[in-house]
């Protein structure tokens, strides 16, 4: 069941279309994506901080006994029969003494060292700032304010388009609305006519035939306003769907918001500039992006230049049972990176680069022209709707004016009733045919500020 109809201006449709298409949505959250983006990508021009930081425990154990085998023949053995030989001297002899009584009261360990792992903790903070990376990060920051404006210059030309699309849904109601009303105003001629006819007919001055001729125009108008009305229905959920309503509710259109004459219709304008139209500059952000790639490009095959600092504190590890690692320490430096050599590579992706850098200007040339064209149909578009206008006005004028001729005729008794029935089609047909032409200007003079860019 359909709701009360409501009346809705056509500036107000296109405000509510605005405000409620999904593409639209689409677009501006493309803004914000951007503009989160360009945001990240500045931060690549300030330094970077990190904190590290990591807590181990290892179970494993290492000894170490020295080999004197390496140092005497014999090992221990021949060091046993040097002490002997000195014993023997008379010089020696005393001091052989004291290290054979001092050999009593020492032991060589078994583990001669001791390293244990254990657990090890160790933490710091690092900070790098690039200093230069062959424009990597300039060339990739003007790309994203690019974007940024490529998004913005996208809801301008959806915004055009959901006009667009609202004015054709919005004049297909005008048009359904306006053939209604033509419809009944060609009904209430054949109702008066039939009324003329029975009243003649009753009186033996008309003949049935003529009745059942008026009752077959009055049947096949009956038919046309159902079908005007069912056009009607269907123009309002689909207008409803445009806009974002729900489609069960009933749209009252109205003729304000459209140009009330044509007197001015086409604007004084350029029409071979399309500078105005968002996609002018779509094409202009797309080509600039293809520039700034071959700089992106040629940046990852030039040096890197970036500083560097850190300062770090660990933990653990025992020898001995005195532990190795406990202190911090710092470190600052510059690091240097210089593509040599890379057979050719560096060479084959700049050209490519400038390859798609071409290939968008020219692109860029080709729909510019395209929309020049673009704008030179519409505007002959126009002009010919505004022709069309004046065409159906004076044959409206006429239509009328042979209808009157023609029942003046007809009541005198000097015209057919056939005849005086085709004055009236042909004036219905001539309504019906300016309504056509004053919807198809509608559309075109919406079309023609599009193509100029003035939407």
């Amino acid at each position: 069941m359909f709701a009360v109809a409501q009346p809705m201006t056509l500036e107000q449709c296109r405000v509510q279309a605005l405000e409620h298409n999904k593409s639209l949505d689409k677009a501006r959250w493309q803004i914000k994506k951007q503009e989160a983006d360009l945001k990240a990508m500045k931060t690549n021009f300030l330094p970077n901080f990190n904190l590290f930081g990591a807590d181990l425990y290892n179970t494993s154990k290492l000894n170490f006994t020295p080999n004197l085998s390496g140092t005497f023949a014999t090992g221990m053995a021949g060091v046993n029969t040097l002490l002997s030989q000195l014993a023997q001297s008379p010089t020696f002899a005393p001091i052989v003494a004291q290290l054979q009584g001092l050999g009593k009261h020492f032991q060589l360990p078994d583990d001669f060292f001791e390293f244990k792992t254990g657990n090890v903790f160790m933490g710091g903070v690092s900070v790098y700032e690039p200093l230069y990376l062959g424009g990597k990060i300039t060339a990739g920051y003007k790309m994203n304010q690019r974007g940024l404006q490529m998004a913005k210059n996208n809801v301008r030309l959806t915004e055009s388009e959901v006009i667009l699309n609202t004015d054709e849904a919005y004049v297909l109601c005008i048009r359904a609305k306006e053939l209604g009303v033509v419809a009944r105003s060609y009904q209430a001629l054949l109702e008066e006519l039939k009324k003329n006819v029975d009243a003649a007919v009753n009186q033996g001055m008309r003949t049935r035939n003529d009745a059942l001729k008026v009752q077959v125009k009055l049947n096949e108008a009956a038919l046309n306003i159902m079908k005007a009305d069912n056009a009607y229905r269907l123009a309002q959920m689909n207008l409803a769907q445009t806009i974002g309503l729900p489609l069960i509710q009933q749209i009252e259109v109205t003729d304000e918001g459209f140009p009330a004459s044509t007197e001015g219709a086409v604007p004084d304008t350029d029409i071979s500039d399309v500078s105005k139209r968002p996609e002018y500059d779509l094409l202009n952000d797309k080509t600039e992006l293809a520039r700034l790639q071959v700089k992106l490009t040629r940046s990852d095959f030039l040096p890197n230049v970036l500083v560097f600092g850190s300062y770090s504190y660990m933990n653990g590890m025992k020898l001995l049972g005195e532990k190795l690692f406990k202190n911090g320490s710092a470190t600052v430096g510059v690091a240097l990176k210089v593509p040599l050599f890379h057979f050719g590579e560096g060479t084959q992706k700049v050209r490519s680069a400038k390859a798609a850098w071409q290939i968008a200007q020219l692109e860029q040339e080709d729909l510019t022209e395209k929309m020049r064209l673009e704008a030179m149909q519409a505007s002959n578009n126009l002009h010919e709707a505004l022709m069309e206008i004046d065409v159906t006005q004076k044959s409206v004028e006429q239509a009328t004016e042979n209808m009157k001729m023609s029942r003046q005729q007809y009541e005198v008794g000097t015209e057919p009733l056939s005849d005086y029935l085709e004055a009236q089609s042909m004036w219905q047909q001539a309504k019906a045919n300016a309504v056509e032409a004053r919807c198809a200007y509608l559309i075109a003079h919406t079309k023609y500020l599009k193509a100029i860019g003035a939407l």
